[in-house]
């Protein structure tokens, strides 16, 4: 399968013919090819207790044609306690490339069956790896990490956006080696629980402003996303709103955003990499969903309200049964009104239509 163009929410090809699986994932531009790296879903079918099956990499000279280039980070199978053990939640890979130390930093997120969400770190010579865990079960400032992302400046100190859980965003300063927090931090966006509690934070930078662009809380289902600025990478964020205002079903598009690509060469061309997590499920009322997920949350629900909730759950996929395997994605040019980011559907878009 040849490409000459994107087509958001269809099915995606590798060069091999088989489906892409770099979900939650982010590209990374390296000695003129585009890395194209995520979450490894194939063997995630709703079917079996596999979370993840390492993390994935696809090389690229167009960002349309993607040549597999294998597991950069395999699974452990061998130490079931590992964050890399196929059962783990390990999600979400965010890569830098440090200049100081020349290696490659990545991150990755892992839920707990404790209850507890911790950061896998690891370090490579190269993009495609092999990779070393050099920190595991680490807890950023004390804290449940969720969702985030990984951001280098231009003077090459980095930064760490992520979702205290169930709680508020988090901006934390990264070590001058990038493999761990060095204390300062500031939090945003606060919130008493989900589905308001914001989640997959990305960030860009453009003409001086820093974005935030975020999720609500709704597992794998799919809900508003949110626009926010600020004129500091610490903030303070001021909350533009939903980049997706055409979309009348209240679901991005039916997606989720994970990180945002300035394309290199292009003037003002900014890529929301998203997942359609559930593309068999898309006729879910996200209202319904947001309703229960609040009651699930709310320690003063009454029991009549929770069973209420417990009735629309038992209806709608839940995340360990869902059928990742043949999630899809949805891959989207921003378009900007003065400070606002607009996403527009589009059927097909092309590289070509951005100077």
């Amino acid at each position: 399968m040849h490409y000459n163009s994107f087509h958001p929410g269809q099915v995606w090809l590798d060069t091999n013919g088989k489906r892409i699986q770099a979900h939650g994932g982010s590209v990374l531009f390296v000695d003129g090819t585009y890395y194209w790296y995520g979450e490894n879903k194939e063997h995630t079918t709703g079917e079996t207790d596999v979370w993840t099956w390492g993390v994935r990499c696809y090389a690229s000279k167009d960002l349309y044609n993607w040549e597999d280039k294998g597991l950069i980070i395999p699974p452990n199978l061998e130490d079931e306690t590992s964050g890399l053990y196929p059962k783990a939640m390990m999600d979400r890979p965010h890569i830098l490339y440090n200049d100081r130390t020349k290696k490659f930093v990545c991150w990755l997120k892992v839920m707990r069956t404790d209850g507890t969400q911790t950061e896998t770190v690891l370090t490579a010579d190269d993009i495609l790896g092999p990779y070393t865990v050099v920190r595991d079960r680490l807890r950023p400032l004390g804290m449940n990490a969720g969702d985030f992302d990984l951001v280098k400046a231009a003077d090459g100190k980095a930064y760490y956006y992520f979702e205290r859980v169930h709680s508020e965003t988090i901006c934390a300063d990264l070590t001058d080696d990038y493999t761990d927090v060095t204390g300062y931090y500031s939090t945003h966006f606060p919130h008493s629980a989900p589905p308001f509690v914001r989640e997959a934070t990305a960030h860009f930078l453009r003409k001086g402003k820093h974005y935030l662009v975020t999720s609500g809380t709704t597992g794998y289902l799919p809900n508003p996303s949110e626009v926010a600025i600020a004129d500091t990478w610490h903030g303070p964020f001021t909350v533009l709103g939903n980049p997706h205002p055409e979309d009348t079903s209240c679901t991005s598009y039916h997606s989720q955003i994970s990180s945002v690509f300035k394309v290199p060469g292009k003037k003002d061309l900014y890529i929301a990499c998203a997942d359609r997590w559930l593309p068999t499920h898309m006729d879910e009322q996200y209202e319904e969903y947001a309703k229960a997920f609040e009651l699930k949350f709310d320690p003063d629900a009454s029991p009549e309200e929770q069973e209420t909730a417990d009735k629309v759950f038992a209806k709608i996929p839940q995340d360990i049964k869902a059928n990742t395997s043949i999630s899809d994605y949805v891959w989207l040019p921003f378009r900007f009104d003065g400070d606002m980011a607009y996403l527009d559907w589009r059927d097909e878009w092309t590289l070509d239509e951005f100077e």
